[in-house]
């Protein structure tokens, strides 16, 4: 296969449903007046004792350096709260309020059943062979990513 001819058109669609997709997502969200990012946070948080800022940031979209002001904007909404690690006094682990359990309780289901909506024209197979699909391609990029910078593949980052 000719990569040259393959890379703009296969990369440009990609961008595109990725974009598509967040601004879909958003839409539900904004009803919330949370952003994406906010409730990218709460649905992690959502039936868990709390995580560490570290751990948010392995589990979410976000980066890192934007983490702590969507937490704070979270916190000034009264969703969250920072309590002292009890295992690690040097760390901080971010829990939902009862307001932001109740966002959650109240919100993710629906925000499930729309982001569903998506998939309502694919067959089971479709599904199956898009999620293959998607597992090969990310696999093939973290290892050249890897093979780059000389880290050792991680088998978790799938």
């Amino acid at each position: 296969m000719n990569s040259t001819s393959t890379f703009p058109s296969v990369l440009r669609e990609l961008l595109r449903t990725h974009q598509a997709f967040l601004a879909y997502a958003a839409s539900h969200v904004c009803t919330l007046d949370l952003t994406l990012p906010q409730y990218d946070i709460i649905i992690t948080l959502g039936d868990s004792n709390g995580m560490t800022f570290k751990k948010l940031g392995e589990k979410t979209l976000i980066t890192k350096g934007t983490l702590t002001g969507v937490i704070g904007r979270l916190e000034d909404k009264g969703l969250v709260q920072r309590v002292a690690s009890e295992t690690d006094g040097r760390s901080q682990i971010v829990k939902l309020t009862a307001a932001g359990e109740d966002v959650y309780q109240r919100s993710f289901p629906e925000h499930l059943s729309f982001i569903n909506r998506i998939f309502d024209d694919y067959s089971p197979e479709d599904i199956v062979n898009l999620e293959d699909s998607l597992k090969r391609l990310h696999k093939t990029v973290t290892a050249l990513r890897n093979n780059e910078s000389g880290m050792p593949s991680d088998e978790t980052d799938q």
